[in-house]
């Protein structure tokens, strides 16, 4: 027991003079924190392991597979896919990308997120399951008094391909079928660090801030798709921003151009693949071709593994943002 304290002594996911976390949720990097500490007692394969949704969530994912499935059918749940690029289709360059981006100026800055998820949950060790974990919705608004509004819906897997919350009013509201994982109203609250900080939009100031979000390992391009992940967990980023993300991930060594993909949400998207040999992941990022919004992130299993259940062409995990 005494060694299972000083291991959550020293994983520490929140510090307590960090006060991005008072009254919120966890972020990812505190969830990814937390859950490589649960998983520390054997070595880790694969980088990313499952993003839980939490208690609530799957209260939730039980209540839907009942809705969805009856006792003589196969329960709805099921893996996706991986996003296959289109065949025949032409690279695009991500300084081309971002050119385009700085040229548009439609979008702007706007704090908050609006995003689907999906994960693939897996246990560890001899006869280990395949599990997966139901596409939820999740909106989070900032107001100007400080404090935000968290809308998190579990969606439907037989009809994926569009929003099923709002985020048009000041409170994001439901306007499709989908099981309330939690609705969830945060107190006032400031801090000028990162993400709470307003990202900027000139290359070296974005690299700091991203590396500040990481603050684990040396910012390459694994870390720096998981500090863009949680970037845009928390902000919808404006042309400016997207621009500089766009020049920044230019730089990102292996990062290559694969072609055209129509993303999750049947929007069409550059795809940009990254090849993680070393967690058996392959990593693809998509971006729209005429803002470079990044619509989605998407991490497939390259290798089996079959102590933790997973084979190759598995997908480990997916975000698609909206705006």
């Amino acid at each position: 027991m005494a060694d299972e304290l000083d291991l959550l002594r020293r994983a520490n996911p929140v510090p307590p003079g960090d006060g991005r976390f008072h009254d919120r949720p966890l972020d990812q990097h505190a969830e990814r924190r937390l859950n490589q500490l649960l998983h520390s007692g054997r070595p880790r394969r694969l980088r990313r392991w499952v993003l839980s949704v939490g208690t609530a969530a799957a209260a939730g994912v039980v209540a839907l597979t009942l809705l969805l499935s009856g006792p003589a059918t196969t329960p709805a749940v099921a893996a996706p896919r991986p996003l296959m690029i289109e065949s025949g289709s032409a690279p695009v360059p991500l300084d081309r990308i971002a050119e385009r981006a700085a040229a548009d100026g439609s979008l702007r800055l706007r704090q908050g997120t609006h995003v689907q998820t999906w994960s693939l949950a897996m246990t560890a060790g001899t006869g280990a399951r395949r599990a997966v974990t139901l596409p939820e919705e999740r909106v989070m608004r900032w107001h100007a008094d400080g404090s935000a509004t968290e809308l998190v819906v579990a969606t439907d897997p037989r009809h994926p391909g569009g929003p099923v919350i709002t985020d048009a009013d000041p409170v994001p509201r439901i306007v499709e079928d989908g099981h309330v994982l939690s609705r969830r109203t945060f107190p006032p609250s400031w801090s000028d660090a990162p993400p709470r900080a307003t990202p900027p939009h000139d290359i070296g100031r974005l690299r700091a801030y991203l590396d500040e979000l990481n603050r684990t390992e040396p910012l390459g391009t694994p870390e720096l798709l998981d500090a863009v992940s949680e970037l845009l967990g928390n902000w919808t980023l404006g042309s400016r921003e997207n621009a500089t993300l766009v020049r920044l991930l230019a730089e990102a060594k292996g990062l290559r151009p694969a072609g055209a993909v129509t993303d999750r949400l049947r929007r069409p998207g550059q795809a940009y693949v990254y090849d993680d040999t070393a967690h058996g992941l392959r990593r693809m990022l998509i971006l729209d071709p005429a803002t470079g919004a990044v619509l989605g992130l998407e991490d497939t299993v390259t290798r089996s593994d079959a102590e933790v259940g997973v084979r190759a062409g598995d997908v480990m995990s997916y975000s698609a943002w909206m705006r």
